[in-house]
């Protein structure tokens, strides 16, 4: 508003346009005495004096060209201020320091972002992660690569557990890493169980014992009672491929894309509050830029309404499903495949199959969570959850409301097909939109990447940060020193330790 009154005239003139008063009104009244005033104010005629009056009986009059202008004047004071006042408003502090790398916004490919909340998260990211060396504790080179050491991590890298490999190897390059324990807010702890164990590199009797005996290697395990170590679990399984993980890290934060595993056990390993959900491997070549295995098809050229790839396992849901595709086999997909032997269904003809149905139905397997989730949005299908106890990563910014629908898993039957079928296609495609959005979380992308997987998981991360350290087995005196049970300061602490 500065600007405005710089220019008297102008300034009047707009004041004359905006109370719609003609220019010619603008000159001196002479006084009213209070009794007139209080005389006239019943009169419908009364008009109040005008108390923009100005002081000069020759003020020059208020032209047309002197209203036009001082509407373009506020017009353009009006766009200006606004113009800062969004420049301002969308910049984190630290963005005041030219620090464009600490922003909290992940910027999507196609156009658009999302931001982290600020509440827990802070405005930039702002970590220090410890990873520990194979070589460096007893038990993790089992861990990682078998009792013979003979297991490659490029070997553990592909299908659908191969999150475990790559958060290793991006946190290795992660510039958030740090090479001195004391300075370290968070611990990582590389290991390759399901993949070990797959390959015959452990059993689980050896994986429980190696465990236990790497984590009796840690001070720092110790000192926090494991609270800022972070651990990976990549299937179905989650924690319970470590057996004895309720004794030793039930406090850990555990990533892994099962949230639910009470089917099978007495209690879930996972917990809400202090682990994250990671979304599941999907191949590289689907989730790369550019040529990737299968395209997407237009709509109007995809066969099925909907389709479910994948064995039945003797899972009722699986079963089901089944029969609804030979009762109509003209709107749902369900193929038999063949995992194994010479009529083993490629990846290629796999994902050329999931492209050819408007919607991906996802059920419940051996666990809640299913990769074929997160593979329907690179083939731009909208995902039909059939799995209720599913969690899904990154909740905190993502509306899974637009981008898949679930569906009580006890509704399963023609209702579903019906209701499927009444999605208009204008629907269909803003869903797919919407996903492909958001798809690039489930990328496990460089960190110079804008939009990965792996930032999404740092944000969380960060939520966990906790700048003072302790466990049932720490204890702590008047000059801010950190001791054991036995009065032995933290510096002096030697393994094997006792775990807490």
């Amino acid at each position: 508003m500065f600007l405005l009154f710089q220019h008297s005239r102008i300034s009047i003139c707009f004041l004359s346009f905006l109370f719609s008063f003609p220019s010619s009104s603008l000159t001196k009244h002479p006084p009213t005495s209070t009794s007139q005033t209080e005389n006239k104010m019943g009169s419908p005629n009364f008009k109040p004096t005008r108390i923009f009056s100005p002081h000069h009986h020759n003020s020059p009059p208020c032209t047309r060209t002197h209203q036009i202008g001082a509407l373009l004047l506020v017009a353009t004071t009006f766009f200006l201020v606004r113009l800062f006042d969004h420049s301002f408003s969308t910049c984190p502090p630290s963005s005041l320091n030219h620090d464009h790398t600490s922003q909290n916004f992940v910027h999507f490919s196609d156009g658009g972002s999302l931001s982290w909340p600020q509440i827990g998260y802070g405005s930039r990211l702002s970590l220090k992660i410890y990873v520990y060396e194979e070589d460096e504790i007893d038990g993790l080179k089992e861990l990682l690569r078998g009792r013979e050491g003979k297991i490659s991590a490029d070997a553990c890298v592909k299908g659908q557990w191969g999150t475990q490999v790559k958060i290793h190897r991006l946190l290795l390059q992660s510039r958030f890493r740090t090479r001195k324990k004391e300075e370290a807010n968070l611990f990582f702890v590389p290991a390759y169980v399901k993949c070990v164990r797959m390959m015959g590199g452990l059993n689980d009797k050896e994986i429980n014992s190696t465990y236990v005996k790497a984590l009796s290697q840690m001070p720092y395990f110790r000192r926090s009672g494991g609270r800022d170590h972070i651990f990976v679990f990549p299937s179905g399984a989650g924690a319970h491929l470590f057996r004895s993980w309720a004794t030793y890290i039930n406090r850990s934060i555990i990533l892994t894309p099962e949230g639910d595993r009470t089917d099978k056990k007495d209690t879930s390993s996972f917990n809400t509050w202090k682990d994250i959900i990671i979304p599941g491997n999907v191949e590289d070549g689907m989730t790369k830029r550019g040529a990737v295995t299968a395209q997407p098809l237009p709509l109007s050229k995809r066969k099925y309404l909907a389709n479910y790839l994948g064995r039945a396992q003797g899972k009722a849901g699986r079963l089901k499903l089944i029969e609804l595709a030979k009762q109509y086999p003209d709107k749902l997909e369900c193929p038999e495949l063949k995992f194994s032997g010479p009529e083993k269904l490629g990846r290629m003809e796999y994902f050329h199959h999931l492209r050819n149905a408007k919607f991906c139905v996802a059920p419940r397997g051996e666990s809640s969570w299913t990769l074929r989730f997160y593979e329907s949005f690179f083939v731009e299908c909208v995902p039909v959850i059939l799995s209720d106890q599913a969690e899904f990563p990154f909740q905190n910014v993502i509306d899974y409301t637009q981008i898949s629908i679930k569906w009580p898993s006890t509704r399963l039957g023609l209702e579903l097909l019906e209701y499927l079928e009444s999605i208009p296609d204008e629907e269909v495609e803003r869903m797919i939109a919407a996903g492909r959005q958001v798809r690039c979380l489930w990328v496990y992308a460089p960190e110079f990447e804008s939009c990965s997987a792996m930032q999404g998981i740092l944000w969380e991360l960060q939520r966990k940060v906790r700048q003072f350290h302790q466990s049932a087995e720490t204890f702590w005196l008047h000059n801010q020193t950190i001791v054991n049970r036995n009065l032995v300061e933290f510096s002096s602490w030697k393994p094997p330790m006792p775990l807490p």
